[in-house]
């Protein structure tokens, strides 16, 4: 038996990267073609903006394997991986938590919380509360400024992109919907950040609604 998910996760994977054509993308996951088969890879909302207008994309593989499931999670970078792999090795931080993490704050944003031992931001993220936050920051604290995230990753999450009201407000809640959110009070969520900021792209929109959920 693994001690921990990470080592699961590490031990598990044998994909280090999937090469190919983007043949359908959401803001929760991403089906690349390669070899003639299409992979669907759970990705965070960083990954959606970054992926947007890419006909073509590489994404590093983290597998998760259980007795029941199989999943594939996809990030942009190595850098972003780790800090995925960081967070899974964590007691009750499993990868579905974990990519609703990066979903809400950035890796560059998140490695930041984590250093300055930020518990009350990390604790904004729905599901985690006080104590699961500061179990990651005393777990991940000596270990977060370690993962050089590189040039770039601070602006990730930030490209808009226009879109019309009504289809971002279908798109945000079918994303919060699919992370496990009952879907009207998703509708209430993204009304009141629309009203507030009607020309907010449907990142900036999901990404607040995590925290008010």
């Amino acid at each position: 038996m693994w001690s921990n998910l990470r080592e699961c996760a590490l031990a598990c994977t044998m994909i280090d990267y999937i090469t190919g054509p983007v043949a359908e993308l959401n803001p929760t996951y991403a089906v690349l073609e390669a070899g003639g088969v299409g992979y669907s890879i759970n990705i965070a909302l960083p990954i959606y903006s970054a992926l947007i207008d890419k006909k073509t994309a590489k994404l590093f593989i983290t597998e998760i394997i259980r007795e029941d499931t199989h999943d594939l999670f996809g990030f942009m970078t190595k850098a972003e991986r780790e800090i995925f792999l960081q967070l899974t090795s964590v007691s009750g931080i499993g990868g579905n938590t974990a990519r609703l993490i990066m979903s809400a704050y950035t890796a560059a944003e998140l490695r930041q919380i984590i250093a300055t031992a930020n518990a009350r931001a990390l604790g904004q993220v729905k599901g985690l509360g006080p104590k699961t936050a500061q179990r990651i920051i005393v777990d991940l604290k000596d270990k977060i400024l370690k993962i050089d995230l590189g040039d770039g990753n601070e602006t990730l999450a930030g490209e808009l992109f226009p879109v019309e009201s009504s289809p971002i407000k279908d798109e945000a809640v079918s994303a919060l919907t699919m992370l496990g959110f009952a879907a009207a009070a998703s509708g209430k969520v993204v009304d009141k950040i629309l009203k507030q900021t009607p020309s907010a792209p449907v990142e900036q929109i999901i990404r607040e609604a995590l925290k008010m959920l």
